[in-house]
């Protein structure tokens, strides 16, 4: 079959392929047009998932009958000043978006720039143009496309159900109004939700409440600041304590130069920098903004342009990994306000055990629900462990009577507050000022060692403590060769061992901060981190994995009985300890109830 070259409908439709996508690539296309147009209020209609109308109206510059006529011609744009790709200072460039559409829709673009006596319209179907005429419009620039794909039955068929292209659009437009909070959004679908942004003033203020419109209130009760800067690359946003997290990563949104993008190497970066806090299968929340000058990264290598690629990449991760791990550790041993929430749903109000008077069955008790009609249950006298004075029929499993005087009363004052009592051999039940706080024991000192051992690792390596009889540890004879392999990076960690015949080892030094612990325990799940790192990870680049594991088996266990003076030592470190309001694996180690939280839930308020 011999070349020859396509007419230019069919070029047009083959474009409109790689940019416009679905009714959602049009709507961010025309959407970032607005915003480069200096928009400072864009309203977006929408219809039957954008396949029958997609509206798109600013309070922008717009456009003279020149520019216009111009507009929906291929490659034609007014965001380049001179050939240079490197010196990209818009969203958009490419100039491939308004003929694109045209090619596969009937557009319609209504534009009058300020100073004009009145509007001009233009339509296009099919690429065919029709002539200018006047229309009326107060300032701006109203673009309609209709008729979505009808002239590509094949790209209509593949459409996804109106509610899920819906829910794309949606996304394309809370992503968008996130990276530019100063300017007012309305989106209307069709409906019965619509969403509303209003503009924000300009500073962090302004951004968190546009952040929090996205991802709800309780990112802007949990959020850090972040800020840093490196050789020209200034990184600001904000990140959610390690204990607010989620499933998947869809709360996770990174914008370059006000851009939304999907980059494998930042969300590389978050996971490296919250790797010491959260479990691998949970994902932190948060929104960061990567500001650096269009010649140090490439915004074309897409036709969407949702990737980008960075001239130093590793600059780039290390700025990301160092500016959320600051973040992170000046919140000291802060934990989510979500616990709280979660703590107060655990609680149910129900029906107090004695027979109501006359007979009558006593009504639910106001604010609460059919639940307050439950029989009451009430826990067996052992289950409680008071330190004060309460018989419960059992043993006490702490003493606070010794924190009763004035060094108590100061201990109130301190965030953690001054222990009373330990539940379950589990929990501190610690009384602050306004509330009082419930902390997992286990979990808290989880954490405390994990953080002495790195501390002591990059100062002069782990202290170690010899075992008086070595402890002989029988296992696998591949998991056996497997951690002899590694035997000299354990020694760095503290832990020293030798072989002790075929499948055993011996045990000989164990790091200090552990004491004796569970030593079996330790080396058979050390050989399990180390068949799950591989033979290449070096084990001070995978501490997590492997300090975790060694503070897990080192920490106050559940179910050990605590004096008065160590429950109220565990508070005092912990607040002097980064990251103490979750255990290595990314699960919180206190909830607090504040008072006026005590009160509602007896309907006191």
């Amino acid at each position: 079959m011999p070349i020859r070259q396509l007419p230019e409908p069919v070029v047009n439709r083959i474009a409109a392929g790689e940019v416009i996508e679905r009714p959602a690539s049009a709507v961010k296309e025309l959407v970032e047009n607005a915003i480069d147009a200096g928009a400072g209020r864009i309203e977006i209609t929408i219809a039957d998932g954008g396949r029958s109308l997609i509206r798109i109206a600013d309070n922008g510059s717009g456009m003279d009958g020149t520019d216009l006529a111009l507009c929906t011609e291929r490659h034609a744009t007014s965001k380049l000043d001179d050939e240079n790709l490197s010196h990209i200072h818009t969203l958009g460039f490419r100039g491939e978006a308004l003929p694109s559409i045209g090619a596969v829709a009937r557009l319609t673009i209504t534009s009058r720039p300020a100073g004009a006596e009145h509007g001009l319209c233009l339509t296009v179907e099919a690429s065919r143009r029709t002539p200018l005429a006047p229309a009326a419009l107060t300032k701006g620039t109203r673009v309609e496309v209709r008729d979505l794909f009808q002239r590509t039955p094949a790209r209509l068929k593949f459409l996804k159900s109106d509610r899920a292209e819906n829910a794309a659009i949606i996304d394309v437009v809370r992503r968008l109004a996130m990276a530019h909070p100063q300017i007012g959004f309305e989106l209307s679908t069709g409906e019965r939700n619509s969403y509303s942004f209003r503009a924000a003033p300009a500073g962090e203020e302004g951004l968190l409440s546009r952040l929090g419109e996205v991802m709800g209130e309780e990112f802007t009760a949990n959020a850090l600041p972040v800020a840093a800067s490196r050789e020209g690359i200034h990184l600001s946003g904000f990140a959610g304590l390690p204990t607010l997290h989620r499933a998947n990563a869809q709360m996770q949104f990174l914008f370059v130069n006000g851009r939304p993008v999907r980059d494998k190497l930042l969300h590389g970066a978050v996971r490296a920098a919250y790797a010491d806090v959260l479990h691998r299968d949970r994902h932190p929340m948060l929104a960061l903004f990567v500001e650096l000058e269009p010649e140090q990264v490439d915004v074309n290598v897409h036709p969407a342009k949702a990737e980008v690629r960075f001239r130093d990449p590793g600059l780039v991760r290390g700025l990301i990994v160092g500016a959320l791990k600051s973040a992170l550790a000046g919140a000291g041993f802060r934990a989510a306000t979500t616990n709280t929430g979660v703590t107060l749903s655990a609680f149910t109000a129900r029906q107090a055990p004695f027979a109501p008077s006359h007979g009558a069955r006593p009504a639910a008790m106001p604010g609460f629900g059919e639940s307050a009609q439950a029989p009451f249950d009430s826990p067996p006298p052992s289950a409680w462990h008071p330190a004060l004075g309460f018989d419960g029929g059992a043993a006490l499993s702490a003493d606070a009577r010794a924190g009763t005087g004035e060094a108590a009363s100061d201990a109130l004052d301190r965030p953690l507050g001054a222990a009373r009592a330990q539940l379950h051999e589990t929990y501190i039940l610690a009384q602050t000022r306004d509330g009082f706080v419930l902390v997992d024991q286990h979990a808290a000192h989880e954490r405390l060692v994990y953080e002495k051992m790195k501390a002591q690792l990059a100062a002069s390596g782990v202290a170690r403590q010899g075992l008086l009889i070595p402890e002989i540890v029988d296992l696998d004879e591949v998991d056996a060769q497997r951690l002899w392999a590694r035997a000299a990076e354990l020694a760095e960690l503290g832990l020293v061992i030798e072989p002790f015949g075929p499948g055993s080892l011996a045990v000989r030094e164990v790091p200090a901060l552990l004491g004796g612990g569970d030593i079996r325990g330790l080396v058979r799940d050390l050989a399990d981190d180390l068949a799950e790192l591989g033979e290449t990870a070096r084990l001070k680049e995978r501490l997590d994995h492997v300090a975790a594991t060694m503070a897990c088996h080192g920490s106050v266990r559940a179910g050990r009985r605590l004096t008065a003076e160590e429950m109220n030592a565990l508070l005092r470190e912990m607040e002097a300890t980064p990251f103490s309001g979750q255990c290595n694996h990314g699960r919180p180690t206190y909830v607090e109830l504040k008072l006026a939280d005590i009160e509602r839930l007896f309907a006191r308020r």
